[in-house]
């Protein structure tokens, strides 16, 4: 699908870039990365609304899913990085500032801007000693993070390990996920369905964006311990998983989508089979459960905790920083089988204060580590970046 959507691409931008307009280009990988930049975009729309935005990705996974976002003013996919596709998009786009959101180095785009002296940034970017740049063998590629006018990162650790490689233009100014998960809180849903079903004195079980992996472990824990409630909303909703999620349930359950009054007070589990509710489901939970962790890794953990509730996920958390300061600072828990998850549980069921403690812990992290955006919009505006 990534083919075949940049074979439109020229097409889009021919018809919709306005050539006597400035253009602030965002490159979004996919949807979570979308999301990371999201509150630059928006806040650079309020204050800047002289500048357009073109929001470019490369996964279907965030082009389909935002194509008709209202936040920028033209949305496409990036094409491929050989040498002709790069200068075609930038000849078609004419953008004044480029920015890539965390991960995104392409040599040949990166070069190229650098060339055309068209300023380049790169927000909430983590650099770790495993990554190709720092290599023995990565010098090459090194290169392409001198192309970048500055380099905003998410920690210290990220900035000190570029400046023992000569590169010192770098700032940490944190993750801009921390301001978008407030966002989101603030504009949460109200959800009746969800309300009448989290009536009562159980304690409410958000399993969210869970694998199979996960459902093995959660869902026998959930079958012997009534004093709990479950709702969960699997990663895939496809009829199959589905039907194998119910497979697994031994007490009574029912589907979102067939719901209701009276089955959402009677039923001890509710499958969430929509997209697009996840975030504000969380509000009602008490624990959360993310998923992923037995897999490439955890899901957005951030969603969860921002509604100051505990959360909990698999072993395979390494990449994501905020996983383990919820760890270090209590508010979070990795568990790695069946067993750990049943005492992990255990201990936050049977002790009121510790569950309280943990999830004020973890909603407390996240607004601490706010403000991402605007400390970059901020050192934009020292630098006069978008009134050059």
């Amino acid at each position: 699908m990534t083919r075949v959507g940049q074979w439109y691409t020229n097409g889009i931008l021919r018809k919709n870039i306005d050539r006597n307009a400035k253009y602030i280009w965002f490159h979004a990988a996919s949807l979570g990365e979308f999301e990371q930049g999201r509150p630059m975009i928006e806040a650079i729309r309020k204050s800047h609304p002289d500048y357009k935005i073109l929001l470019t990705f490369f996964s279907p996974s965030g082009y389909e899913v935002r194509k008709n976002y209202t936040g920028a003013d033209v949305i496409c996919y990036l094409p491929f990085d050989t040498m002709y596709k790069v200068r075609k998009f930038i000849n078609l786009a004419n953008p004044s500032i480029a920015v890539f959101i965390k991960y995104e180095f392409w040599l040949n785009y990166l070069t190229e801007l650098k060339r055309r002296k068209i300023k380049t940034y790169i927000i909430s970017a983590v650099f770790r000693p495993g990554q190709l740049f720092f290599k023995w063998y990565g010098k090459w590629y090194r290169n392409v993070l001198l192309c970048y006018e500055h380099l905003f990162v998410q920690d210290e650790a990220s900035k000190n390990l570029l400046v023992t490689y000569g590169i010192k233009n770098v700032e940490v100014c944190g993750d801009t996920r921390f301001d978008r998960v407030l966002e989101i809180r603030q504009k949460a849903r109200l959800l009746p369905e969800i309300d009448i079903f989290t009536k009562g004195e159980q304690l409410i079980l958000v399993v969210g964006s869970s694998w199979p992996e996960d459902e093995e472990i959660i869902i026998p824990y959930f079958n012997s311990h009534p004093e709990i409630k479950l709702i969960i909303a699997p990663h895939d909703i496809n009829r199959g998983h589905l039907l194998y999620i119910q497979s697994l349930l031994s007490r009574p359950s029912v589907r979102f989508s067939e719901a209701t009054h009276e089955t959402l007070q009677t039923n001890d589990c509710l499958i969430i089979d929509s997209i697009g509710m996840l975030s504000s489901i969380y509000r009602y939970g008490d624990v959360a459960y993310i998923g992923g962790g037995f897999g490439k890794g955890i899901h957005n953990t951030l969603e969860a905790a921002v509604y100051g509730i505990p959360v909990i996920f698999g072993p395979k958390y390494q990449k994501f920083k905020e996983a383990d300061g919820f760890i270090t600072s209590g508010g979070g828990f990795s568990i790695n089988s069946q067993m750990s998850f049943s005492n992990c549980m255990n201990k936050l069921i049977s002790d009121t204060e510790l569950l309280r403690r943990a999830g004020a812990i973890a909603g407390d992290f996240v607004h601490r580590k706010a403000g991402a955006t605007e400390k970059i919009l901020m050192l934009w505006d020292q630098n006069k970046v978008l009134n050059a």
